[in-house]
């Protein structure tokens, strides 16, 4: 190992994210309901420019009013780009009025570092101002050409960020790219063609100590489309997905939690190693198949999620 390490910053949950629109109180409400891990409350993109200023006293009004901890979901809101009129707006009123009850802060096209530090130097100033006990996080959305041609920069900002997006809609969009459907695969490309920029994207989080995160499969009617662009996203080290519709919540939660089988072969690499060092062998033998140091931080990586998942 590297003498310089940057272990994971913070551990959430994120196995599903829910995409709700601020616009939308009866969306915000079943929200709450729901199975799903995380709820992003949109102020971007799914709501529509004459509709952003009432989407913001909406999710005032959910943050404060709603039990969200009580029901076991992490709380984000997606906030206007910095290149809009909107996003200070967004920043001030709902960390003002209801940034206690705020996990954290998804910023859009995030391209540069600087970025990130615009608006964690105001959630900064304003945490300040109002006395609250917890720091609220930022996570980012690498979306354009320009962010995953900075993305390693961008994962190794200080402070408050803890997690990466990959946006495709708009990475897409902003590399030209021909698809056809959001997240969907064309059929002219041998492959997965977001591959590259998953696998980029991912290594940096990991490179950094942040999650990695893929984000939405457009087709919310074909759920085996969604399952094996989520189990690409997990084989590469992605830990969550974001979900459209609430029937891509299970789908989600299935793919990102290990199974029974894979929890017990990590507990029994544990053991087998421990009963290894104990003898002064530095690898062991399991089921046929040769394990040692790197088996056990795969099997702790495991662990941890079970873990989470039993926690919540």
């Amino acid at each position: 190992m590297s003498y310089t390490l940057h272990p994971l910053k913070k551990q959430r949950l994120q196995r599903s994210e829910l995409a709700v629109p601020g616009s939308n109180p009866t969306m915000i409400e079943k929200a709450a309901e729901s199975d799903v891990d995380y709820i992003f409350l949109d102020l971007e993109d799914a709501v529509a420019p004459p509709d952003k200023i009432q989407a913001r006293s909406n999710i005032i009004q959910a943050l404060n009013d709603i039990d969200w901890k009580a029901k076991g979901k992490t709380m984000s809101i997606r906030i206007n780009g910095l290149d809009t009129h909107y996003m200070y707006r967004d920043v001030v009123e709902i960390v003002e009025q209801a940034g206690q009850h705020l996990d954290t802060i998804l910023v859009p096209k995030v391209g540069v570092p600087g970025d990130l530090y615009a608006v964690e130097t105001m959630v900064s100033q304003i945490e300040t101002a109002m006395g609250f006990s917890h720091q609220i996080g930022l996570e980012a959305l690498i979306e354009t050409a320009l962010g995953m041609a900075n993305v390693e920069a961008i994962a190794a900002t200080p402070g408050r960020l803890e997690a990466l997006h990959f946006g495709v809609a708009d990475y897409a969009a902003s590399n030209r790219a021909r698809t056809v459907v959001i997240g969907g695969l064309n059929p002219d490309y041998p492959g997965d063609q977001w591959h590259f920029a998953l696998s980029r994207m991912t290594v940096a989080c990991r490179a950094f100590g942040l999650r990695a995160i893929d984000g939405p499969f457009g087709d919310f009617n074909d759920p085996d489309g969604y399952i094996l662009s989520a189990r690409r996203a997990a084989a590469l080290g992605i830990e969550g997905k974001w979900a459209i519709h609430p029937s891509q919540i299970a789908l989600a939660n299935e793919v990102f939690s290990p199974p029974e089988a894979e929890v017990t072969r990590a507990h029994r690499i544990i053991e087998e190693l421990k009963k290894a060092e104990a003898e002064g062998r530095g690898a062991a033998s399991l089921d046929g198949k040769m394990i040692d140091a790197a088996s056990e931080r795969m099997a702790r990586n495991v662990l941890t999620v079970a873990d989470a998942i039993a926690a919540q």
